[in-house]
């Protein structure tokens, strides 16, 4: 398909230029037919349009020479003074070229000696000529300047979305090593107080590594598998506390297909965790929800932890996890997401989300 487009596309740009110089000849045929028809004289119509049409089809016959003169030399700014004497000559002689063959073809029709014919049409015509080179040659160097800008102007949307994907790979690969420090640092304590436990999470985090590397590359995967991970990360983190940790998830079947960024949640529940449960001794709940609603996807991860505290939102937000995740959903949505979190009315913290709704049909046109 690509290559009949390709041997297609010189057919339709020579298809343009001929209907360009069509309705030149057919312009100017209109012009002096209304100058006769002003000044009282026969109008002539079938001859005046023949013989437009024909200065025109000659200047299309020239008009490949004259756009390879005008890539030849071009009239830029460190060079127009060089070729723009090139472009002088050449315009009096493709002038002077297309009024002798027109010339010859008017003389040959009305049977008059050529010289006299040429004379006559070359004192009138000359400088008109002249000037339809140089139109176009403006026009050839117009259309290369707006084609040159077209590709500066795609290269740096290229570049611009290489850097964005390069900017979410970073945040990703930051991602990692915190969940990975954090969850061997989690068995690391478990060790000393209870050997298989610890042996079952360290069969459990390399059955999630084993997970997250299968997705190495995806930026955004299907709420349903995001869900089926957390459930293997948050096993390892009930069996650190046990009886200490409940977990309640609210999803919307409606939901599931979604389109989210991969490992969007588990540092979230890990920040609920880690700030809401771990620091007081007494069990707490974790609630994850997940709807669908309106055209978006809200997620939410909330405990009834401990909450802010002494300390500020702000602060909290400018943890590795909660800050990568800002600018993971910066990067992928722009001004489209909304990140939040708030204090709960019955204590602890919750994190909300909301994200364009997308299915997996839909991330594939997009």
């Amino acid at each position: 398909m690509k290559d009949e487009a390709a041997r297609r596309r010189p057919l339709v740009k020579w298809g343009v230029i001929a209907a360009g110089w069509t309705l030149f000849g057919l312009f100017f045929a209109s012009q002096a037919i209304a100058v006769r028809a002003y000044d009282g004289r026969p109008l002539m119509l079938g001859g005046t349009v023949a013989a437009w049409l024909l200065c025109a089809y000659l200047w299309l016959a020239l008009t490949p020479i004259v756009l390879r003169l005008a890539r030849r030399f071009p009239l830029e700014r460190r060079s127009w003074r060089r070729n723009l004497p090139a472009h002088l000559v050449a315009g009096v002689l493709l002038a002077f070229l297309q009024l002798a063959a027109y010339s010859w073809i008017a003389s040959r029709f009305a049977q008059r000696p050529f010289f006299d014919t040429f004379r006559n049409i070359f004192i009138g015509d000359f400088h008109f000529d002249l000037l339809t080179y140089s139109a176009i040659v403006g026009l050839s160097h117009a259309l290369d300047y707006y084609r040159k800008y077209r590709e500066r102007e795609l290269r740096a949307s290229q570049l611009e979305t290489k850097l964005a994907q390069a900017q979410l790979d970073a945040l990703r690969m930051q991602l990692h090593p915190h969940f990975l420090f954090n969850t061997l640092n989690s068995i690391s304590v478990l060790m000393a107080e209870d050997v298989r436990a610890a042996q079952s999470m360290l069969a459990r985090l390399s059955d999630l590594l084993r997970a997250s590397l299968e997705k190495t590359g995806a930026h955004e995967v299907a709420l349903h598998d995001e869900l089926e991970f957390l459930e293997s990360y948050l096993e390892i983190e009930q069996t650190r506390f046990q009886d200490r940790l409940t977990v309640r998830m609210e999803i919307d079947p409606a939901a599931l297909d979604a389109r989210v960024p991969n490992l969007i949640l588990q540092p979230l529940v890990e920040n609920a965790i880690r700030h809401g449960i771990a620091p007081r001794a007494r069990a707490g709940v974790v609630l994850i929800r997940a709807a669908r609603e309106n055209g978006v996807v809200r997620l939410a991860v909330a405990d009834d932890g401990v909450g802010v505290g002494s300390a500020r939102p702000e602060d909290l937000m400018k943890g590795i996890g909660l800050s990568n995740t800002r600018s993971r959903l910066e990067q992928l949505y722009g001004a489209a997401h909304r990140f939040e979190m708030r204090e709960r009315d019955g204590g602890g913290l919750e994190v909300s989300i909301e994200i364009p709704f997308r299915d997996g049909l839909e991330a594939k046109r997009g």
